[in-house]
C-alpha cells in the first residue's frame, strides 16, 4: 500500500482545508444571492401592490367627486379621506385647483405676496413677480424688476422667456431668479389650470392662504380646521370669513383637481401618487377624467 510521507500529508491537509474554505464561500455566496433575490422580489411585490392601491385611491376620488349626492360627495378642500383596499390602507386628499394661484393669470400683488409668504424679502419678491409676468407676456420689454431675453442671455442661460402662458407648473423653475428651493416651497400653491385671477379660499391649501391679505399662520390653520369640519350640503361655509370680513363661499369650484393618494401596506411599505386631473364626460374614449400631471413616489418602510 502506498503511503504519503509527513510532508505530503501536510500538503494534502492544506489542500483539503482550502477546498472546504472555497466551498464555504461558494455556499455563503449562493445563500446571499438567494436571500437578496428573495428580498428584491418581496420589495417589488410590495411596491407594486402599494402602487396599484394608490391608483385605486385616485379612481375612488374620481368616483366620489362625480357623486350626484351632494351630501356624500367628497370635497376638494384638502380634507383626508381614508379607506381600506385589499391589504392596504389608502389616504386620499383632494384639492380643487380653483383654490390655488394661477401663475398665468395672477396679478403682481398676489405673486409678490406669495413669495413674501415663503420668506423672500420685498425686493426678491418683486423681482420674481416681474420675471414671471415677463415670461408669460407677449412682448420682450422687461418690467422694472423683471427679465426678458437680454437678461437671460447676459446670465449665460441657454433659453429665453416663452413670451406665452406657462404650459406646465414646473416650467416656472426656468424663470429668472428662481431656484429649486423657492420652487419647492411655492409648488403646492400654484397652478395653470384654474384660469382665475384670485384663488377661492374655500379650497385653498395652507400655502395659498398665507399669501392672502391679513392672514397669519394661526388664522390659516384655524380656517382650514373649521372649513374641513363642515360636511357637504350643510351650507355653513358662509359663516366662515376672511380677515377682512369677506365671506368664504364654497360653491363654484372648478372641475380640475389635484389628488394625492397614499397607500400603506401592513408591513409599512407605501407609495404616494400625486396627480392633477380634469373631470369630464365619458366621451368616445370612455374615460371620466383626463390626467394633466402625474407623479408617483415610492416610500421606504
Amino acid at each position: 500500500m502506498f503511503r504519503l510521507g509527513p510532508r505530503q500529508r501536510g500538503v494534502a491537509l492544506i489542500l483539503v482545508l482550502w477546498v472546504i474554505a472555497l466551498m464555504s464561500v461558494l455556499l455563503g455566496s449562493f445563500a446571499l444571492i438567494a436571500r437578496t433575490e428573495n428580498l428584491e422580489s418581496r420589495h417589488l411585490f410590495d411596491t407594486t401592490t402599494a402602487r396599484f392601491a394608490a391608483e385605486a385611491g385616485l379612481e375612488r376620488a374620481v368616483y366620489e367627486l362625480r357623486n350626484p349626492d351632494q351630501l356624500t360627495r367628497w370635497v376638494g378642500d384638502g380634507r383626508p379621506y381614508e379607506f381600506a383596499f385589499d391589504t392596504a390602507q389608502v389616504r386620499v386628499e383632494i384639492t380643487d385647483e380653483s383654490g390655488k394661484i394661477d401663475i398665468n393669470s395672477a396679478d403682481a400683488t398676489l405673486l409678490q405676496a406669495l413669495f413674501v409668504s415663503i420668506g423672500a424679502n420685498t425686493d426678491q419678491a418683486a423681482a420674481l413677480s416681474d420675471a414671471i409676468q415677463d415670461w408669460r407676456d407677449a412682448d420682450d420689454v422687461p418690467l422694472p424688476h423683471g427679465a426678458e431675453s437680454a437678461e437671460y442671455k447676459a446670465a449665460g442661460l441657454s433659453y429665453v422667456p416663452r413670451n406665452a402662458p406657462f404650459q406646465t407648473v414646473s416650467e416656472v423653475q426656468q424663470v429668472f431668479g428662481m431656484n429649486y428651493e423657492l420652487y419647492s416651497r411655492i409648488e403646492p400653491a400654484i397652478t395653470i389650470y384654474s384660469g382665475g385671477g384670485a384663488p377661492n379660499p374655500a379650497y385653498a391649501p395652507l400655502e395659498v392662504l398665507l399669501a392672502l391679505p391679513g392672514m397669519t399662520p394661526e388664522l390659516a390653520q384655524q380656517l382650514i380646521q373649521a372649513r374641513q369640519q363642515i360636511q357637504p350640503g350643510q351650507g355653513a361655509a358662509a359663516a366662515l370669513t376672511m380677515p377682512d370680513g369677506t365671506p368664504i363661499v364654497a360653491n363654484g369650484g372648478g372641475n380640475t383637481y389635484t389628488v394625492k393618494s397614499r397607500a400603506t401596506l401592513a408591513n409599512g411599505a407605501s407609495t404616494v401618487l400625486d396627480a392633477s386631473i380634469r373631470l369630464g364626460g365619458l366621451g368616445a374614449a370612455g374615460r371620466p377624467y383626463t390626467v394633466l400631471r402625474w407623479r408617483d413616489d415610492e416610500t421606504s418602510r
